[in-house]
């Protein structure tokens, strides 16, 4: 038996389930994930993103697992799991398994026990069709470099995953936003630090409470807030050690200044790449729909 979920903090060893365990690892939501390339050289590229070998080694690890009779995917309701859920999905749709099945919490693995991986066992199901067409229609709508087909797959029907949804919304909310140029974390940064949250780990749990579905890793998180920082007009300043707004960052947070025409942009969501001092793609909340610019 194989057990696949999303990383190392899953106790999935102390379940007493028995069988192999892959980490899926990857921050899909985070760098390029362009639809061009097969699955090898989608991880050589992610792998060089990242300048580890990571995915590498999971690769080499679920090669040395398989064939496996059984294979048990464990996923949770966010962002994070959700992508690496459909990946999932879509890379044993043209594999032949014996037994391919699901559990999927809405709530996070990694805050479980191994007794209580244990007692979510009779909850997995067999993998349907429904699912599998479902994930791999997701997994290429969001490596496209046109992410209005994630809309278009939000349209029909999604049930069959039912968190995936959600997710997908969540990770449009990433887009530069019409009203002045920020993703939907970039923004929340801002209110947090004008709100009085002076260092990063302040900053840190206080966006994790925001979300409804915590997916964005520390790492990350770092990184938004170090491009808020270290841009051409930086919008966030220290202080004698604490974070404040800039005066750009103040207008931009209010709507009078822009920050992709201000500082530019260079930034992949799955398959889209954003460049330059114009956005080609921008989320507006009221509408919430993608709005070409």
């Amino acid at each position: 038996m194989l057990h696949i979920t999303n990383g190392e903090s899953v106790s999935l060893a102390e379940s007493g389930l028995g069988g192999e365990i892959v980490f899926w690892v990857d921050t899909l939501y985070d760098g390029p994930v362009p639809d061009a390339l097969d699955a090898a050289a989608l991880t050589r590229l992610r792998d060089t993103y990242f300048a580890g070998d990571m995915l590498a080694r999971r690769d080499a690890a679920l090669a040395a697992a398989a064939p496996a009779d059984d294979v048990v995917l464990w996923f949770e309701h966010d962002l994070y799991d959700q992508l690496q859920l459909i990946q999932v999905l879509d890379h044993f749709a043209a594999r032949a398994q014996r037994t391919l099945s699901l559990i999927c919490i809405e709530g996070y693995l990694g805050t479980l026990t191994g007794a209580d991986l244990a007692a979510l066992w009779p909850r997995r199901h067999s993998v349907t069709d429904a699912e599998t067409r479902l994930a791999t229609a997701a997994w290429h709508a969001f490596r496209s470099s046109d992410p209005t087909r994630i809309e278009l797959l939000l349209r029909g029907d999604c049930s069959a995953l039912p968190f995936l949804a959600g997710a997908l919304i969540r990770h449009l909310q990433q887009f530069p936003s019409v009203e002045n140029g920020l993703s939907r974390t970039e923004g929340q940064i801002l209110d947090l630090v004008a709100g009085g949250h002076r260092d990063f780990y302040s900053l840190f749990r206080a966006d994790q409470r925001l979300e409804s579905r915590v997916f964005l890793g520390d790492t990350t998180f770092r990184r938004y807030l170090r491009g808020l920082a270290e841009c051409r007009q930086p919008l966030i300043e220290d202080a004698e050690g604490e974070l404040r707004l800039t005066q750009i960052g103040r207008d931009v947070r209010a709507g009078r200044a822009d920050q992709v025409h201000t500082n530019g942009i260079n930034r992949w969501l799955g398959g889209v790449h954003l460049e330059g001092f114009e956005a080609r793609w921008r989320w507006s909340e009221a509408r919430r729909a993608l709005a070409p610019h």
